[in-house]
């Protein structure tokens, strides 16, 4: 197997250069059972691997951190202490100071190899499932709702869209489902998807490694751009899911690498 050893606002579509804002809701957005520093660590970490946070870029502040995901401070600073001695992190004193994110490449892939491994073949093909009924929905409701104004920015997001590096089509693969929500029009799908995101995003898109993985999500995603613009819900869901299905497989295929002793990259 190769590769195997943003959601824009309600008023415009944010292009790749300027991280989604959606993207970093999915990030910092309240945790559904506040209260465990293991939980605020993990939600750092998939954005730090779905490369939202990027290195060199300073976190909000411990009380911000609290403050956003809902959690104590004590807790927040807990959870960044996991992603200090986990080498994440880079936690500055002084004037200038505060907690960086210093991740390299090859930190991730065992990150994310544990997070695949803590699955069962049953659990991810369950995911797979819902991950596309959820997706697919997004793109036959864009296309049913999204104007000619919303066709041309998304097609301008995805014509300056990089897939060519595992962390670049991440963060791009997950912005353009988030940017399907909002041309949904529903605010019960944008909430969906940046949950989503937040929580499965950094495993659904581990599969970005494989050259070739890459290359067919580009592909599909300016094809389902296409459905959309055309009016064809229909087009766009079958687009989707055939995506998120051949995702999936890759994700099968990595686990039984992953018990086999073998490894995947970031």
């Amino acid at each position: 197997m190769a590769g195997a050893t943003g959601m824009a606002g309600a008023t415009g579509v944010a292009g790749p250069a300027r991280r989604a804002p959606g993207a970093r809701d999915a990030v910092f957005a309240q945790l559904s059972e506040a209260g465990r520093a293991e939980q605020v660590a993990r939600r750092l970490t998939d954005g730090i691997v779905l490369g939202v946070l990027t290195a060199g870029e300073r976190l909000p502040s411990e009380a911000e951190l609290a403050r956003r995901f809902g959690v104590a401070l004590v807790t927040a600073r807990d959870g960044l202490g996991m992603l200090r001695e986990a080498g994440l992190v880079q936690t500055r004193r002084g004037r200038d100071g505060g907690s960086f994110v210093i991740a390299a490449g090859s930190q991730l892939g065992p990150l994310l190899a544990s997070r695949l491994g803590g699955l069962s073949q049953v659990e991810l093909s369950d995911l797979a499932v819902y991950v596309a009924t959820i997706a697919a929905g997004c793109a036959e409701r864009a296309a049913e709702r999204s104007t000619p104004d919303d066709d041309e920015r998304l097609g301008a997001w995805l014509a300056a869209a990089d897939f060519g590096s595992p962390a670049e089509a991440r963060r791009n693969a997950g912005g353009f489902f988030l940017e399907l929500a909002v041309l949904s029009q529903s605010t019960r799908l944008v909430r969906e998807q940046i949950r989503l995101q937040a929580e499965f995003g950094p495993l659904l898109w581990a599969g970005m490694v494989d050259a070739g993985l890459r290359d067919r999500t580009r592909v599909a995603a300016r094809a389902v751009a296409a459905a959309v613009a055309a009016r064809d819900g229909g087009a766009a869901r079958r687009i989707v899911s055939e995506l998120i299905r051949a995702i999936s497989e890759w994700l099968l295929a990595a686990k039984v690498l992953i018990e086999r002793g073998g490894t995947i990259d970031a």
